[in-house]
């Protein structure tokens, strides 16, 4: 290979040698392969120049892609609205998963309150609670000297009388006949053994006279079981009480010994105050 011809040189880095005495080659200057053409006339010629090719060239291509572009404008989808509402999607993915991060701020909701009218939600837990035991009745306080089981007794002849819808004046009569008869006392038999089964507080020997009122079971005032209930002779006195045609206008000792028949009338009087006290302080 020799380093003088034309095709083994590096373009545009080099100039060919010019050998000493020889003169510069016309076809050298002008072009590295072709001959000079000889110049060409008319039309012919002036579409046949570089200059008009190139911008006859331009100008068809130019033609050509506003055609395209006019053809196509109607038939091929617009890709713009696509491209965005995929950057949007894909903003708005981005957004969500920023508000999943630990470091985000924390609206504090307003606090909701309920309107008084409102109906419970029927999935809302209704909390149970136990039924509330009734409160054990207090014992009333002594009064009058006596003592708790004597105003226990007491309160038991009111209550009994007020349930019968006795006047006051009953109430009193019939407490104080059983300060008279028993001391307020539920008083068993030493005569009758069975009464001593049943809850007592005394016992006496008065025949068959058994309870607060000292009633015989002979006598036809009931069993011996009966009787030895507060609640039960006190309701058999007022019964019998409420019979008396006017006791309501007697004395307490009349009124008392027309129910009791008992051998010492008058000693009823004698516990009229201290009956009024206690009959005041239960009701």
């Amino acid at each position: 290979m020799h380093l003088d011809h034309p095709s083994e040189q590096h373009p545009a880095t080099s100039q060919p040698a010019t050998r000493t005495g020889e003169q510069p080659s016309t076809e050298r200057r002008i072009g590295r392969h072709r001959k000079p053409e000889p110049p060409r006339r008319g039309a012919r010629a002036l579409l046949a120049s570089t200059p008009v090719r190139v911008a006859l060239a331009t100008g068809v291509t130019c033609c050509l892609g506003v055609a395209a572009y006019a053809g196509t404008r109607d038939d091929t989808p617009d890709r713009t609205e696509p491209l965005a509402e995929a950057v949007a999607d894909r903003a708005a993915l981005a957004d969500e998963r920023a508000s999943r991060s630990l470091e985000r701020t924390v609206a504090t909701p307003a606090p909701t309150i309920p309107s008084p009218t409102a109906s419970p939600s029927p999935t809302a837990t209704v909390k149970k609670t136990a039924p509330k035991k009734p409160p054990k009745p207090r014992k009333p306080r002594p009064v009058a000297g006596l003592t708790q089981a004597q105003m226990d007794n007491a309160k038991i002849i009111v209550d009994v009388g007020r349930e019968l819808d006795v006047p006051r004046r009953g109430l009193v009569v019939a407490v104080a006949t059983a300060m008279q008869e028993s001391n307020l006392y539920n008083y068993a038999s030493g005569v009758l053994p069975e009464s001593q089964e049943y809850p007592h507080q005394a016992i006496g020997w008065d025949h068959d006279s058994v309870g607060l009122f000292q009633q015989r079971p002979s006598s036809g005032w009931g069993t011996v079981r009966d009787l030895m209930r507060p609640a039960y002779a006190a309701r058999a006195f007022y019964l019998a009480l409420l019979k008396v045609p006017g006791w309501q206008d007697m004395s307490l000792t009349v009124a008392a010994q027309s129910v009791q028949l008992s051998a010492f009338p008058d000693a009823y009087a004698s516990h009229e105050d201290q009956a009024t006290t206690v009959v005041d302080a239960l009701t």
